[in-house]
């Protein structure tokens, strides 16, 4: 028997290995053992067996040359019969059988002309040697005890025929012959009888040592898989996918074979939590993994969980398209499985995802940690874009505030505690210098009183969907009032590209001028230009749904960002606010040209012109000058409360 243990294996159906199963495999092992040994022991019978040719022509001369013939033969035919049978890999047992057989042939076989000789005395006492035949079935064998009784049985038996039949001897010389023979019998009998005992208990214990063995591996297996799966998930958890990720680094490194890592993030799941409870949420986790699982694993890559309802993946790729289909296909997926969530702020009735998505280049650095901090940001600017959606690391986009953090849970109840409020600024009419609308501008104070800059929280708010609930109760607010009180006869609002892109916006909007009484016509949203293009199809139905209302659009910041012509040829907006750099920039010639130039195109496309920053009484005549419409400022009037107003 081999002293190393071959890998077990197991049942497929069962995905276990039981002590019977550990007994069949050691046995399967022994086969060959077995095999050899039988080979080697009747190779060795058969050289002692051919050898006794020589006692053969001492005592028995006159019938030697039949005896040493019958020796020959039966020598022959025995070794071609085993050597044809191991070849054709017959089963052991008839390899045994054919031993057996081999030596009870040869006992008769040398018996039956011995018999024949003159020389009775001789050959009564030269009989004593057939006690060979039975040590040899017992003992020189690894046969069964079974096989080893019948043929040593047919040995004795033979015996006892002969000195009855052919050497009518005395009482005497039968009784001592005849025990003796019988005493061999008994003996080697009991031997073998202990052997096979002995070789069964070896057995027996070998197959308990591979069991413990394998139930040892096999717990040991389990807590590999236990220390790299996710307990709620069944897939990779974070260690193991730093492992994989160091793997694809090192590959990276020294071979050049690129790789990608996805953050993939679901929306609003501590709503989802709080809505439908932990148990749910576990669920609903799940079921998102398997579906991932199945999607990256068939893409050649590895999916994990990251951490809360966060998932990450690291494939092979070669280039970023593959990366970004992948990332798609994982998105609408999610989207497939249509697992309800009635308590998004965005009015999506379904679980959606957010990826974030890193390649590997040159200027990733010497840490494979700053990859995965990639595909963070990449993550945060998909959710700060509206969720739902996949954004590819650029070193453009904006970085995270890290000391924002803390307005995340300040924000979620900035309403319910009075945090928020809205200051409002006068917007005039050159032409009679007549404020007739104002601009409703958040504020945001922490509870001791000190206020928090927008351009610091409205990124927060966006990036958590946040700024859903704070975009409707602005409108509301601005509504209750200013058009409610009559204080101007219109009032713009601010719209973050969040709120365009959230279904059932425009039906919100309605809602909120039912519940007023207002007229659709007196509210103005304003859109930010730099609003993502990507998304222009959702983004220009839901503006002519508002536009349905009466709600008029105003484009905020022109020029500042890059789709300034691309915007005003999608949308036809009532007024055109040209951000306030090129008025602050018209100290210089070059700088009044641009404004000039962009007035013109302004008017000429037929759009109310409005220019913010008014700081002074120079620009204001300036403005003038050049018959702009509408104009804002800190010189016309700061941004007040509600209250103050009129008395502004």
């Amino acid at each position: 028997m081999s002293a190393a243990h071959p890998t077990v294996q197991r049942d497929e159906s069962t995905d276990s290995f039981s002590f019977a199963e550990a007994c069949k495999s050691l046995e399967a092992e022994n086969d060959s053992a077995r095999r050899q040994s039988s080979r080697h022991g009747l190779w060795i019978a058969v050289a002692v067996y051919v050898s006794f040719a020589l006692p053969d022509r001492w005592l028995i001369p006159d019938v030697a040359p039949l005896t040493i013939a019958a020796r020959f033969v039966v020598a022959a035919m025995a070794l071609l019969a085993f050597e044809a049978l191991r070849l054709a890999k017959a089963k052991i047992v008839w390899l045994d059988i054919t031993c057996a057989a081999a030596l009870l042939a040869g006992y008769l076989g040398w018996l039956y002309p011995a018999i024949g000789t003159h020389d009775v005395a001789a050959m009564s006492y030269y009989m004593i040697f057939g006690a060979i035949f039975m040590m040899g079935a017992n003992l020189f064998f690894s046969f069964s005890f079974r096989l080893s009784v019948i043929t040593s049985s047919f040995v004795l038996c033979a015996f006892f025929v002969t000195i009855e039949t052919y050497f009518p001897s005395s009482q005497v010389y039968k009784l001592a012959f005849g025990m003796f023979y019988v005493s061999c019998f008994v003996f080697t009998s009991s031997i073998n009888w202990r052997l096979n005992v002995e070789r069964r208990n070896v057995l027996l214990n070998a197959a308990e040592a591979r069991y413990q063995h394998w139930e040892a591996s096999e717990r040991g297996r389990s807590l590999l898989e236990l220390s790299n799966t996710d307990y709620l998930t069944g897939i990779s958890n974070r260690r193991a996918l730093d492992r994989r990720l160091d793997e694809c680094w090192a590959a990276w490194k020294d071979e050049g074979r690129d790789f990608v890592v996805l953050l993939i993030d679901v929306d609003f799941f501590k709503r989802f939590n709080d809505r439908y409870g932990h148990q749910e949420g576990d669920r609903c986790l799940a079921v998102i993994a398997n579906l991932l699982k199945a999607v990256v694993e068939s893409s050649g890559g590895m999916i994990g969980r990251y951490g809360g309802e966060e998932f990450i993946v690291v494939m092979p790729a070669e280039t970023p398209s593959i990366a970004m289909s992948l990332a798609e296909k994982i998105r609408m997926e999610v989207e497939l499985l249509a697992i309800a969530h009635d308590e998004r702020p965005d009015d999506s009735p379904i679980v959606t995802v957010s990826i974030g998505v890193a390649f590997t280049s040159e200027d990733v650095g010497e840490k494979v940690e700053r990859i995965v901090r990639e595909a963070d940001l990449a993550l945060y600017n998909a959710k700060a874009s509206g969720r739902n959606c996949i954004r590819r690391f650029d070193p453009s986009l904006p970085r995270p505030d890290d000391n924002a953090g803390k307005l995340v849970p300040l924000l979620t109840a900035a309403i319910d505690r009075k945090l928020v409020s809205l200051v409002y600024q006068p917007i005039f009419d050159l032409t009679n210098e007549r404020a007739r609308a104002v601009e409703a501008l958040m504020r945001l104070r922490m509870p001791d009183g000190t206020a928090v800059s927008p351009r610091t929280f409205i990124p927060v708010a966006e990036r958590t969907g946040a700024i859903l609930e704070l975009g409707k109760w602005a409108i509301e607010t601005a509504c209750r009032d200013i058009l409610m009180t009559d204080r101007m006869a219109t009032v713009s609002v601010n719209v973050s590209p969040i709120q365009l892109r959230s279904p059932g916006f425009a039906a919100s909007v309605a809602d909120i001028l039912a519940r007023c009484g207002v007229s659709g016509s007196r509210l103005a949203l304003e859109v930010t230009e730099g609003l993502d293009m990507d998304m222009q199809s959702e983004v220009l139905k839901c503006i002519a749904d508002l536009r349905a209302l009466g709600v008029e659009i105003w484009l905020d910041d022109f020029g500042s960002g890059f789709a300034s012509l691309s915007w005003l040829r999608a949308i036809e907006f009532q007024t055109v606010k040209v951000d306030r750099t090129f008025l602050h920039d018209c100290s210089n010639p070059r700088g009044l040209t641009m404004l000039q130039d962009m007035v013109s195109l302004i008017r000429n496309r037929g759009n109310t012109i409005l220019v913010e920053g008014v700081e002074t009484a120079a620009q204001l005549s300036l403005l003038k000058d050049l018959r702009i419409d509408r104009v804002q400022g800190f010189h016309m009037g700061m941004p007040v409360s509600a209250e103050r107003l009129n008395a502004a």
